[in-house]
């Protein structure tokens, strides 16, 4: 795969001062150099010079920047060309790289490249889209983290205490008259019961790693002009959404990313629910409900100003075993609806009173929300998705199976197998021992200049 030279747009679309073509492989410096008006060979690693086709038309003016292997993000040659962000003048540079013997790369590739060169291992890898989509600094904090080696770094040390005890009662199965006395198995015992706490610890911040990652997912329901899409505006800090007195101004989900001290939300402000004819406002009705079933977090919203209502009632149906946040809003007007009302229909819910207008309660929903995520420390390790919990899973269950069979000393061979295969689920976390089809997977998630 290396042996090809692969090239690609690696800056984002849209018109900026500055564009990169990136290319990497063997051939990439001396396709760069048919397409480039300079020499970029030698020791220089920054060149002005043109782009020309190859009719000799300059296409552009451009600095190369030339990256000799392994000293490079692939560990191969590069070579970025950092034109004009025009999307017109790119395009044209990424044909000329093309027909100078170049292929397009596919999503990922370069990371990819980087990761079977052994640069990354598959944890750092993926951490590069993570600092890529990264909503809030917190999240970024954790995404450099791991792109800086801080999980692959625990699982190593897990593998390595592993790996030191298959040792230890390895070496007794090839040298069967070195018996393992019973100190040695009792530090065995010892040894796995503390990895096994370790991976249960990077297992416990499942859900925190998912939050930083995709955020939190939180549902704005509520009747028709209870002020929804102002909370949405205050969350946002900006007019996200249109505010009017007139119901149903709100006719489809409006999403929208919201930093929470640190924690991103992925706030949704629905369709206000009712009855109604209007056929397109009961399809954004209809997707209220679904967002209020498969929500996270719910913000029910209810008009302190105005009595219960049939409509009320409908988002009361929605709360039953959710996590939710009742909120009381508009008390800056007279109120008929007290947060005692609200008890009378859900007593256990937290009730908050709220004025968007003049900001009262403002700070104890943004805490409740803090409080119902809980505290992260953002310089832990996290498992990353399903899929890393799910090896973290299978290599603790390995652990608990080989600790029974140390304890019922039903046979030591059994107890290595156990041990091998927990390190063989822990290699395929790192990607030491992983399928083709599981990297190909993974990489084709990333953008196709990354």
């Amino acid at each position: 795969m290396t042996g090809e030279t692969i090239s690609a747009i690696a800056t984002a679309a849209g018109v900026a001062g500055v564009g990169i073509i990136r290319l990497s492989g063997s051939d990439s410096i001396a396709i760069a150099e048919k397409i480039f008006d300079r020499p970029l060979t030698g020791d220089r690693k920054i060149i002005f010079g043109h782009v020309k086709n190859f009719s000799g038309e300059v296409v552009d003016e451009a600095i190369a920047l030339v990256m000799r292997a392994p000293k490079s993000y692939t560990r191969e040659n590069v070579v970025e060309l950092q034109c004009h962000g025009g999307s017109v003048v790119l395009r044209e540079v990424l044909r000329l790289t093309y027909e100078a013997g170049a292929r397009p790369a596919q999503r990922g590739e370069f990371t990819k490249r980087a990761f079977l060169n052994g640069r990354l291992d598959l944890t750092q890898a993926q951490a590069v889209l993570d600092v890529i989509q990264a909503k809030t600094s917190a999240a970024l904090t954790v995404a450099q983290n791991q792109l800086a080696g801080k999980t692959s770094m625990a699982i190593r040390e897990i593998r390595q205490a592993i790996l030191n005890s298959a040792a230890h009662i390895e070496a007794t199965i090839d040298f069967p008259e070195d018996d393992l006395d019973a100190v040695i198995l009792a530090e065995v015992d010892k040894n796995i019961s503390a990895q096994i706490k370790k991976l249960d610890g990077l297992l416990k911040n499942q859900a925190a790693g998912k939050i930083l990652r995709e955020g939190l997912e939180t549902a704005i329901i509520g009747k028709p002009n209870v002020g929804k899409s102002s909370l949405l505006n205050f969350f946002a800090k900006t007019e996200r959404a249109i505010v009017t007195d007139i119901p149903g101004t709100t006719r489809d989900s409006i999403e929208e990313f919201v930093n929470i001290g640190g924690i991103p939300l992925k706030i949704i402000d629905t369709a206000g629910i009712r009855n109604s004819g209007d056929a397109v406002e009961k399809i954004g009705i209809e997707r209220a409900r679904d967002c209020a079933q498969n929500a996270e977090l719910i913000l029910a919203l209810f008009d302190s100003s105005r009595p219960l209502d049939d409509e009320d009632e409908e988002i009361f149906k929605l709360l039953p075993n959710r996590d939710a946040l009742i909120l009381l809003t508009k008390i800056d007007l007279p109120q008929v609806t007290f947060a005692a009302d609200i008890a009378k229909k859900i007593p256990a819910a937290q009730v908050i009173e709220l004025s968007l207008k003049s900001g009262a309660g403002t700070d104890k929903l943004l805490n409740a929300i803090t409080e119902r995520v809980g505290v992260i420390d953002f310089e832990m390790s996290f498992v990353r998705d399903e899929r890393e919990a799910d090896l973290l899973r299978r290599a603790a269950n390995h652990l608990h199976e080989a600790q029974e069979t140390v304890r019922l000393n039903i046979g030591i061979d059994f107890v290595s197998i156990d041990l091998r295969a927990a390190l063989e689920c822990l290699s395929e976390l790192t990607g030491e021992a992983v399928g083709e089809d599981v990297i190909d997977e993974i990489f084709s998630k990333f953008c196709i200049g990354k």
